[in-house]
């Protein structure tokens, strides 16, 4: 089995924490271990802060982790820049249709950022281990987004809007 990447682990967490309630660090580590991915409790706690996880009251009153509330806009636009400097490793694209690659275990995380960003003219994305698919609208948005997504890359910041 191929290394598990930061990335990979982090999109791991994030998808525990939408699909379940822990009240402990200690059930999120065996939440991840029955994923194969075996974590220290100080390299979970440094995961949840980069999540921006928190405990919260569950209905019934225990304290459970839950994934941070919707981001701004602009904090979106940020992680996404960043995680294309930090993860594309290509994009090729073809009519509406664009093909982006990233380390094995990324590619949800990436998605999920490139779904949140609200990109104009994208209409969603589907991720598998280290592939995102990204559906345009037309082609010339295409175009715009793998402009986009490129600018980011060689930036790590948010791509300038031509209006």
């Amino acid at each position: 089995m191929p290394k598990l990447t930061r990335a990979g682990r982090l999109a791991t967490l994030r998808q525990l924490l939408a699909e379940a309630r822990y009240t402990s660090q200690g059930e999120l580590i065996d939440a991840l271990a029955e994923q194969d991915i075996v974590v220290s409790q100080p390299t979970l706690s440094k995961d949840l802060l980069e999540l921006g996880a928190v405990r919260q009251r569950a209905v019934g009153g225990a304290l459970v982790y839950a994934a941070a509330a919707e981001e701004g806009e602009d904090a979106v636009l940020e992680k996404l820049a960043r995680l294309c400097a930090e993860l594309l490793q290509s994009i090729r694209h073809a009519g509406t249709q664009i093909l982006v690659k990233t380390p094995p275990g990324a590619a949800q995380y990436f998605a999920s950022y490139l779904d949140l960003a609200g990109l104009p003219g994208v209409l969603g994305t589907i991720a598998g281990d280290d592939t995102v698919l990204v559906i345009a609208t037309d082609p010339e948005a295409a175009n715009r987004t793998v402009g986009t997504i490129e600018d980011m890359t060689r930036t790590g910041k948010p791509a300038k809007e031509d209006s």
